[in-house]
């Protein structure tokens, strides 16, 4: 069985009772980061787990080997480092693969934390429907996309790393000047923070506030 895991965005109290019991059953557990895995495990008590790092973009095993473990009837545990595998995650990939190569697999949900739906939670804005980008590209299409946030009526949401958030705001205050904008910052952390207003009054807040430009996750 490949069991896809939701693990906590930030504490490491929001994880279920089933995520929990999935891990300790699981022959392997495989990871974006073992070290940040690790200090999961540790923190539930359950230690001496096989842990095995998995990104096809950069390093860890292949797909291939991890069917191979599939094939021999391990149990396999698929985390991301803070959310639900396959959002915004290589782990899709991984899921594709195992679906296509072992249609007989049964590959299961175990849900957990979405910084998603969790972030939109706290903002107060109409989530009735959304639209959701993931993380915006650095460079080719990130201004197209811009035109069409300013353009839709309905929520639009995504991800964007702290040093290119003060770039976002000017690009939104340029396309989109009149939206109202909500930014979410350290999601379950001690520093957990909700700014909204124009795209305009947040740059000047974040400008001024420099201290507050960086976080886990916008």
């Amino acid at each position: 069985m490949l069991s896809v895991v939701g693990t906590p965005i930030g504490n490491l109290e929001d994880i279920t009772l089933r995520a929990l019991r999935v891990l300790r059953e699981a022959d392997i557990v495989l990871c974006e980061d073992t070290r940040v895995t690790k200090r999961l495990l540790e923190r539930h008590a359950i230690v001496n787990k096989q842990l095995s790092a998995y990104n096809e973009q950069k390093s860890g095993v292949a797909a291939e080997k991890v069917i191979a473990w599939l094939e021999e009837g391990k149990n396999v545990a698929l985390v991301t480092d803070a959310g639900t595998p396959g959002i915004s995650d290589p782990g899709a990939l991984l899921v594709q693969k195992v679906r296509e190569a072992l249609p007989e697999v049964k590959v299961e949900s175990v849900p957990g934390p979405s910084a998603l739906t969790a972030a939109l939670s706290v903002t107060g804005v109409s989530a009735d429907e959304f639209l959701f980008l993931g993380f915006l590209p650095h460079k080719k299409g990130r201004e197209t996309l811009f035109k069409e946030i300013a353009a839709s009526e309905r929520t639009v949401m995504f991800y964007e790393s702290p040093h290119r958030i003060l770039k976002t705001l000017e690009s939104l205050t340029k396309f989109a000047p009149a939206k109202k904008v909500t930014i979410v910052r350290e999601l379950t952390k001690i520093h957990e923070e909700v700014k909204s207003g124009t795209s305009a009054e947040l740059l000047e807040f974040f400008n001024n506030n420099p201290e507050k430009v960086r976080g886990s996750l916008w």
